[in-house]
């Protein structure tokens, strides 16, 4: 499996489709949270077997570095995309009657709020996993405060 940075650099901007997948790839630790929590925080009955408290503190912070990772991502396409946007319409406001540079500003625009639009789905899937993970792990583990 490919390492964060090598997403990061693998990461296009340019196709959403890619940029989609890409972040489904890297939400696999959330996919697999219940999972997880389930084969290392144990019932009651073998819960002496187990250092349940170093493992949701390990699961803690692999959630927490996976959605600060995927968020950096994010933020970095729309930076950039809003950027691309910008500069579009400055050299629109030079060349008025460029009917194709209207119809790449649209483009690119539409690029934008899909992109934008991952922000909330990454908003969901990380409540969503945070959620889980202080159901099973409040007994033997507390986040520090954000």
């Amino acid at each position: 499996m490919a390492s964060a940075s090598q997403h990061e650099a693998e990461i296009s901007c340019d196709d959403f489709t890619f940029f989609q997948q890409i972040l489904t790839n890297l939400r696999t630790i959330d996919d697999r949270v219940v999972h997880s929590l389930n084969t290392s925080i144990p019932t009651q009955s073998f819960a002496e077997k187990v250092d349940a408290a170093s493992r949701c503190s390990d699961l803690f912070k692999e959630l927490s570095e996976a959605h600060k990772h995927r968020d950096g991502i994010i933020k970095k396409c729309i930076t950039l995309k809003s950027a691309t946007v910008s500069q579009l319409k400055q050299r629109k406001q030079q060349e008025p009657d460029n009917i194709d540079l209207m119809s790449q500003i649209r483009k690119e625009q539409y690029a934008l709020r899909h992109i934008q639009s991952e922000l909330n789905v990454e908003e969901v899937i990380n409540d969503r996993s945070m959620t889980i993970f202080q159901e099973r792990c409040r007994q033997h583990f507390r986040p520090p405060p954000s």
